[in-house]
């Protein structure tokens, strides 16, 4: 039996282990990155902006579901590594099988909601007329492989509540290989356009989940675990769902947020769709660290509030604040001065590479104000505090975000530059919201001693 690599936050330098596992998660998230990348630099390099825009707009819809089933899957990352950190490994199998149970459930519905409603989900996001048909077929297609995406979430969740985030960089990045190599062949090599691109994306998401499979069967895992497990335990239930949903409701309000930009972007052409397409892709890519340690800190604070560690919790969130600031402005900078050149790497269409360039000259901005929110919020997520982490996510989305791109849509001669100023207004928001909250639970702690 293979032993499964779990690691134990509760002990030893923090920075360090913070760092330790911290670095797995950022290299499959990168993976990942490339992963969805794949198709827009595919299609951008071997077939024409209007199968390029169907991928831009599909993708980001499926951007949304995907964020809202990792944020969905983190009540099952915090419940299985409180549960590890206060030794009780039964508890967790159990939490297991409760989230298998919803999880699979809820692919069911997905499924059943996105393929045969394609072509109404693709006038909703106001898809280009020349890209209509593109971004029917993307959608309907990657619909088919919902189940997957939910189990490779689901997988990859349970494995970083145990401390191991080694074994979910081998399954991206073999779904990163097949996606790739099914890009090229489908999409360069049989000119299928976005169609091609959605039937990689769907074949390399089945073959990782497989894969996934197949290691955890040969794994001696450190919960108790069996087939009756599978079922809606109560208890369970309640406590994956009360940190699960909040997230969930979260990521699934910013997400359309976002594809609010890009419905209102669509409206404007088929180049600046496309370009939005681009530059949220490199975003993926700046992002990389800050993403990497909302992951890592949820699973670490987790484990060490189940020991009862909270000072390792609270100093955990500061070193990633100090080094994802750092990672932050190099990344800012880059998006600034190099933006057209990043760009370039998704899309030949010179008019599209030069209007991605000035939407990353506004997320420049925010490379540095999300390695701040993005700590607090893996902080506040590993403390259970998702509700809060909910309302401060809707403020941003909705009281700022959407607002702002509204109006900056409704200036004379307004630019995507324009337009991504949103999002680093509204960071800085939910920033500020979070820090009097993280001030008001450190003055409640100390009122408790």
């Amino acid at each position: 039996m293979r032993k499964t690599k779990e690691q134990s936050l509760i002990q030893g330098n923090i920075l360090q282990s913070l760092i330790s596992f911290a670095f797995p998660v950022l290299l499959a998230l990168f993976l990942q990155a490339m992963y969805g990348a794949a198709d827009l630099i595919i299609v951008g390099q071997f077939a024409d902006t209007y199968e390029q825009s169907g991928v831009a707009s599909g993708s980001q819809l499926f951007n949304m579901i995907t964020m809202v089933l990792t944020g969905l899957t983190m009540g099952v990352t915090v419940f299985v590594g409180d549960c590890i950190g206060s030794g009780k490994p039964d508890k967790a199998g159990k939490g297991i099988g409760t989230g298998i149970a919803i999880f699979s459930v809820l692919a069911m519905v997905i499924t059943a909601l996105i393929v045969p409603f394609s072509d109404q989900l693709a006038a909703l996001m106001h898809a280009p007329a020349e890209a209509f048909s593109q971004t029917v077929n993307y959608v309907r297609i990657c619909g088919i492989g919902t189940v997957f995406i939910t189990a490779y979430n689901v997988i990859g969740a349970v494995f970083r509540g145990i401390g191991d985030s080694k074994t979910p960089l081998l399954t991206v990045a073999i779904a990163c290989v097949i996606n790739i190599l099914g890009d090229l062949i489908l999409v360069a090599g049989f000119g299928m356009g976005a169609v091609g691109a959605a039937v990689a994306t769907v074949s390399a998401q089945a073959i990782s989940v497989l894969f996934s499979l197949y290691l955890i069967g040969k794994s001696k895992l450190p919960f108790a675990f069996s087939k009756s497990y599978i079922r809606f335990d109560s208890a369970c239930l309640k406590k994956i769902l009360r940190v699960g949903i909040p997230i969930a409701l979260q990521e699934m309000l910013v997400q359309f947020s976002f594809l609010f930009i890009q419905v209102v972007v669509n409206s404007m052409g088929v180049m600046e769709s496309a370009a939005v397409g681009v530059a949220e892709k490199v975003c993926v890519f700046l992002m990389l660290v800050a993403s990497a340690y909302m992951q890592s800190i949820s699973a670490f604070v987790a484990q060490n509030n189940g020991a009862g560690e909270w000072k390792r919790s609270r100093q955990a969130l500061f070193y990633g604040i100090k080094t994802a600031l750092l990672a932050g402005f190099i990344m800012g900078v880059v998006a600034f001065f190099a933006g057209d050149l990043l760009s370039a790497i998704f899309s030949g269409e010179a008019e599209v590479i030069a209007c991605a360039h000035e939407y990353l000259k506004a997320y420049a901005i925010d490379c540095l104000l999300t390695a701040v929110l993005f700590c607090f919020i893996g902080y506040f997520n590993g403390c259970g505090k998702t509700v809060f982490v909910m309302v401060q996510g809707v403020v941003g989305a909705f009281c700022v975000r959407i607002p702002v791109v509204y109006l900056m849509s409704r200036m004379e001669g307004a630019s995507l530059f324009h337009i991504g100023l949103s999002t680093p207004i509204s960071s800085a928001a939910q920033i500020i919201l979070c820090v009097v909250v993280y001030r008001l639970q450190c003055v409640s702690a100390w009122a408790d001693r």
